[in-house]
This record gives structure tokens, C-alpha cells and sequence, in this order.
């Protein structure tokens, strides 16, 4: 492998780490109601779990309420489930037509548990970058033992993989302290 191509590798598997982190964060509640709340739930539906957003469209119309619009009405009851099933502790509202969920306010220990929850996110993402720092490294350790890379080379390109560790860890501190502060605000 060459220079580039460890470089990369390393940047994809960095952006990568950060879009996880993101996806993961979203589904943190904050005082608000949010689509991104119910995204990660998986619903029976035609014999196989499937992504709710697969089954219909999610919406937060007010900041207290989430809409879930199902594509085939058939389909509610096994998305009502779903949502009485998982951990979230919603009580899904039917018509017929489309289901609410009206998402109560945070106590003040439920948010300081949000956070909690984020920072160990955040540090988990500073870990996984860290690693991905790691194997950028050593594959330049062993392109220069193959002669691939000279000693200059792997050294310059030690340098810039540290760079863009810092970069990707600075990502993931400010989408989390994005995310807490949106948790706080009251």
C-alpha cells in the first residue's frame, strides 16, 4: 500500500466513526419530540423486522408530538407493537390512519442521564478513532519494512494521519456538546 492509500483508509474509516456517532446521538431524546427518536426501531412487518422509516414517514409537526404516517395502513398495529415493545417508553395513539406519540417532558435526572449517555457515545468515538490511528500507522510501518515507503515518507505520513485524528476527534467533541446542549436547554 502506498501513502495515499493508507491515508484513505484512514480518513473513510474516521468519517465513517463520526456518521455512526451522529446516528446514534440523534436517537438521544432531548426536550423535544424528533423523528431521529423512533428511527432506529424495527418493526414485524411482512414476515421480517424492517426500519420504521422503511414502513412510513416520521414527522415531529409540534415539539411535543411525533406522526408516524404508515405507507400501508396494515401495517399499524405491527408498528404500534414495535414502539410498546421497545425501551422508549411511548405510548403510541392510532386513528386508523397514522399513530402519535406525544413525547412528556425531561426531568432534570433524565437529562443528566442523556448526557451521561452522550459523553460515553463521544468517548467511545474518540476510542474508535484512535484505533483507526493505530492500524494507519502501522500499515506505514509495514510499507516502509516492504520498501514501499522511506523512512521520510512514513514519518510525513504518520504526521498526517495524526492530523486527521485530531480533526475527526474534534468532530466528534463538538457533535456531542452540540447534542448535550440541545439536552440541557429547557
Amino acid at each position: 500500500m502506498d501513502s495515499d492509500d493508507i491515508l484513505l483508509d484512514v480518513e473513510e474509516r474516521m468519517e465513517k466513526t463520526v456518521d455512526r456517532l451522529k446516528h446514534s446521538l440523534a436517537g438521544i431524546r432531548t426536550g423535544r419530540a424528533n423523528p431521529g427518536l423512533v428511527d432506529t426501531l424495527r418493526v414485524d412487518a411482512y414476515g421480517s423486522p424492517t426500519p420504521l422509516r422503511q414502513l412510513a414517514n416520521v414527522g415531529a409537526p409540534e415539539p411535543t408530538q411525533i406522526v408516524i404516517r404508515p405507507f400501508d395502513p396494515s401495517t399499524i398495529k405491527d408498528i404500534e407493537k414495535a414502539i410498546l415493545a421497545s425501551d422508549l417508553g411511548y405510548n403510541p395513539q392510532s386513528d386508523g390512519k397514522l399513530i402519535r406519540i406525544n413525547v412528556p417532558p425531561l426531568s432534570g435526572e433524565v437529562r443528566r442521564k442523556m448526557v451521561t449517555r452522550i459523553k460515553e457515545l463521544a468517548e467511545e468515538g474518540k476510542v474508535s478513532i484512535r484505533n483507526i490511528r493505530r492500524d494507519g500507522n502501522k500499515a506505514a510501518d509495514t510499507a516502509e519494512k516492504e520498501k514501499e515507503l522511506s523512512e521520510d515518507q512514513r514519518e510525513s505520513l504518520k504526521v498526517e494521519i495524526q492530523e486527521l485524528t485530531k480533526k475527526y476527534e474534534t468532530l466528534v467533541i463538538e457533535s456531542a456538546k452540540n447534542r448535550e446542549t440541545e439536552v440541557l436547554d429547557v
